[in-house]
């Protein structure tokens, strides 16, 4: 799911979710699995939704953020009966500063942002001005680009101000033998299974990974490859309409029947199986299952 940019390559957009739900009628979709490559940011100003994001389901209610990253599959909730806004946008659309003090680029990021309600207020005022802005400004105006991508900016950073959240703001803090592991784990789990060729690259032992990997995320080291290699494998069954054989060799199993086995063991049921009834889910009520963009 790509992200088009506007007339005036703004590389973001602001919608409030009435616009998004006549869009999504005029278009003929229903709520469906959707992987994007880009941000998702929603924001509720009234009513709760459940909103599911890699499988998991968040219950977003008034005052709620919810951040969707790119890569991840994501399913809108019913959206009768909710208000707020989205915003979309790619990470080309903040400075790199800016895009590392909000964690733009940490695919790790928080999902669920509840704000306290000092942050809360400064935080909608930040949107409400991004949003103001977007649909006011010329698109030929050359303030426009720098004029949304500093309000993006202020936006985002408002969001993850560590002072302002309710609940544990941002991820706890781990050892470094585990962030070194998870960020090469995100980038070799196709090539790589092995704890030992991570040990290997890391300099660790790998009973030290093991350790540090059950403290951060009370599994194993090997389960957490595995993990990772099963949210993938959902992913693209999910999303993507190529045949079980092609994910398959996509994920490093040139032997197709051990991929079978293998994400049949630690989901006890097939790709297939999981196939059907993840798009089963996403069937627009009376027809066949759209690959169109709601965004």
């Amino acid at each position: 799911m790509p992200y088009a940019a506007g007339a005036g390559g703004d590389l973001l957009e602001v919608v409030t979710l009435e616009q998004l739900r006549r869009r999504m009628a005029r278009r003929g979709v229903g709520r469906r699995t959707e992987r994007p490559e880009f941000h998702l940011l929603l924001h509720l100003d009234g009513g709760e939704m459940v909103h599911t994001v890699d499988f998991r389901e968040y219950a977003v209610g008034a005052g709620s953020w919810l951040w969707v990253r790119p890569g991840q599959v994501q399913r809108f909730g019913d959206l009768s009966g909710v208000d707020g806004a989205l915003v979309l946008f790619r990470e080309e659309a903040l400075d790199p500063s800016a895009a590392s003090a909000a964690g733009v680029g940490d695919p790790f990021g928080r999902t669920l942002w509840t704000p306290d309600s000092e942050s809360a207020a400064a935080t909608v005022r930040s949107l409400d001005h991004l949003r103001l802005e977007f649909e006011s400004l010329p698109r030929h105006s050359h303030v426009r680009l720098p004029v949304l991508h500093h309000l993006l900016a202020a936006l985002l950073l408002r969001l993850t101000d560590p002072s302002g959240q309710l609940g544990t703001a941002a991820a706890p803090e781990h050892s470094e033998p585990f962030l070194a592991f998870r960020r090469l784990v995100e980038v070799g789990f196709v090539q790589h299974r092995d704890v030992e060729h991570y040990a290997r690259e890391l300099g660790y032992s790998s009973r030290t990974l093991r350790r540090a990997t059950i403290t951060a995320t009370g599994v194993g080291a090997k389960e957490f490859i595995d993990q990772r290699v099963v949210l993938e494998a959902k992913r693209l069954l999910t999303h993507e309409d190529q045949p079980v054989e092609r994910i398959a060799a996509r994920l490093g199993f040139p032997d197709t029947s051990n991929f079978v086995k293998y994400f049949a063991h630690r989901t006890a049921t097939t790709p297939a199986t999981f196939r059907a009834r993840a798009r089963g889910r996403d069937q627009p009520p009376g027809g066949r299952r759209r690959s169109r963009s709601t965004a």
